[in-house]
């Protein structure tokens, strides 16, 4: 292990590095014997693990990814680390400091085309070899944080490892699963760029796309580094909760980089991120006088992933990508279908004490304050569980259907229902996807479900198409995005949720994360969605735990409820 303090910056390299449970080391990385010294800082955990490797600046000028690897250095905490995490801040340190973008200074190339590079060949080559032979015989697992050049605009998108052995391309996409950006992407090719050929080592590997035109934010760089701790959280390599997230990125395949056939004027149609069907202009490029040199036009149908942002584009240089949208399975639902399975006995036990309680009472109360009595309405209650709701009604004289997308909930539905004596019925049913005809039922009803939705505002679109004209939704639910499920400090000792585990909560609050409503604020995105379906005269309730949970039990409810009702318009 070499290490020398100089001008008040520590030197080591790797090879034979040694630190303690706990240390942080932080300065020049020197590889290549010394040939090459980049920012850097080695973290290592209270527990031995994994070793994760994290770069940014492989192209000097993209400097969203520079600056979160340079925070991240400083805000993981090791003593929530099992394992080793490497960072380094600006791979392409000399073109960083030249301003030169993505090209070396000294050599003109571009360094994430030249893995595994060559230790005879220029500067870049050399870096590259450096790296792959000193950089990632350390790894594991291997992030590398990138941004559109500065001539570059792009839509926020990960690639993964594609050109590997099937164990490292399925872990490479688990860890893209875990970045919050619409789209992700499958390499095709195992050399040239940084992760690819880590990957062809054995290394899981991916590259996250967030930035662009020599530009940054604040709010880039927290998104990054969000992403980078729910990678390491999923891996077991960092204890915490995965963060919050808008997204559940799509595979985009079949990826078009398209090249200028002329240097000239760039006038693009659309912008990164936007949907473009096959046939359609997507740009132009002119001349001087603005006589027309080409026309850009899509191939197929599929999403715009980057393109050149600025006025001029070079002959045979990137103009613009884009790919087809792949409409994958969304393995959210099965998550969440096993989570509530696990969960069905101990809810039917706490609906079957809570009929039994002074909470149906208060529950049928507020629901006929909306509904109205005297009159038999059909009324569908959305993610029923145990069937509470369903029951109460059915007792009211009312026609009640249940739907849950969890089987045992159904079963336990109809239990319950049976022992209830209440003639309630009961279907497997997915809240986003209802199989009843429009305008069927008076009443559309639910009760902390929305929370658990993977698409809210789907959902909400097919509970106004079933409702009748004049019919009534009526909502129950908690801005739970706001919550810790792990935090039981404010539950009575006899509560329900102890009965659970605090696996089982941990569990919930990891599927909450992956939901996008959970970062929305509530119930006022849910106005916003329902004034665009047809409801109108809207009934809003933000008191109503105090109206309902009067005692701490084991039913109690320390997270504020809300009510929304409203009421679908007169077909003209």
């Amino acid at each position: 292990m070499h290490k020398e303090t100089e001008n008040t910056i520590r030197r080591f390299c790797l090879e034979g590095l040694s630190l303690k449970p706990g240390e942080r080391i932080s300065g020049e990385l020197e590889l290549a014997g010394g040939e090459f010294s980049l920012p850097a800082a080695v973290i290592r955990g209270t527990e031995e693990g994994k070793t994760v490797v994290i770069t940014a600046g492989i192209h000097g000028g993209e400097y969203v990814g520079i600056q979160a690897v340079v925070e991240l250095s400083q805000s993981l905490k090791p003593e929530k680390l099992q394992g080793t995490v490497i960072l380094v801040k600006a791979v392409s340190r000399r073109a960083f400091e030249h301003r030169a973008g993505s090209m070396g200074p000294e050599d003109g190339r571009n360094l994430n085309r030249e893995f595994p590079g060559d230790p005879q060949g220029s500067e870049t080559q050399q870096l590259a070899w450096a790296i792959s032979e000193e950089l990632f015989r350390a790894a594991d697992y291997y992030i590398d944080l990138h941004s559109g050049d500065d001539y570059e605009q792009l839509a926020p998108y990960v690639y993964y490892a594609g050109k590997a052995s099937p164990k490292v391309v399925e872990a490479s996409r688990k860890m893209a699963e875990q970045v919050d950006v619409p789209y992700m992407v499958r390499s095709t090719v195992s050399t040239g760029g940084a992760y690819n050929y880590a990957a062809s080592r054995g290394i899981p590997g991916i590259l996250i796309e967030r930035g662009g035109m020599g530009a940054w934010t604040p709010e880039e760089v927290q998104s990054t580094k969000r992403d980078v701790r729910s990678i390491l959280c999923s891996l077991g390599i960092y204890r915490g909760q995965r963060g919050y997230r808008t997204y559940y990125p799509l595979d985009v395949s079949d990826i078009v980089y398209q090249a200028a056939e002329h240097t000239g004027f760039w006038y693009p149609r659309k912008m990164p991120g936007d949907l473009i069907r096959g046939g359609e202009e997507l740009g132009a490029v002119k001349d001087y006088d603005g006589e027309l040199l080409e026309v850009c036009r899509a191939e197929y149908d599929g999403v715009i992933l980057y393109q050149t942002g600025s006025l001029q584009v070079l002959e045979d240089g990137p103009m613009i990508a884009y790919g087809r949208i792949v409409r994958r399975h969304d393995d959210r639902k099965e998550r969440i279908t096993e989570y509530w399975t696990k969960r069905s006995d101990s809810f039917l036990e706490q609906r079957r004490a809570e009929l039994d309680s002074p909470l149906a009472r208060r529950w049928i109360e507020r629901i006929e304050e909306q509904i109205g009595t005297g009159k038999k309405l059909k009324i569908l209650d959305v993610g029923c569980g145990s069937g509470f709701f369903s029951i109460l009604l059915a007792r009211r004289g009312h026609e009640v259907i249940g739907t849950d997308l969890t089987p045992e909930m159904v079963v336990n539905s109809r239990k319950l229902a049976g022992e209830q004596q209440a003639g309630c019925k009961f279907l497997v049913m997915d809240a986003e996807a209802l199989d009843f005809d429009d305008e069927t039922f008076d009443v559309v009803i639910s009760r902390n479900l929305t929370w658990t939705l993977p698409d809210a505002e789907k959902a909400y679109t097919q509970w106004c198409r079933v409702l009748k004209p004049g019919g009534i939704l009526l909502n129950f639910d908690a801005n739970y995005g706001a919550s810790d499920f792990s935090d039981t400090s404010e539950l009575p000792e006899n509560h329900a949720h102890f009965e659970v585990g605090d696996e089982m909560m941990r569990e919930c609050e990891e599927i909450k994360r992956q939901l996008p409503i959970s970062t929305y604020m509530r119930p006022a995105w849910d106005l916003e969605i329902l004034g665009r379906t047809g409801l109108e005269r809207f009934e809003i309730d933000l008191g109503v735990s105090k109206k309902i949970y009067l005692e701490k039990d084991a039913f109690y409810n320390p997270t504020p409820m809300f009510m929304i009702c409203g009421k679908k318009g007169n077909t003209v």
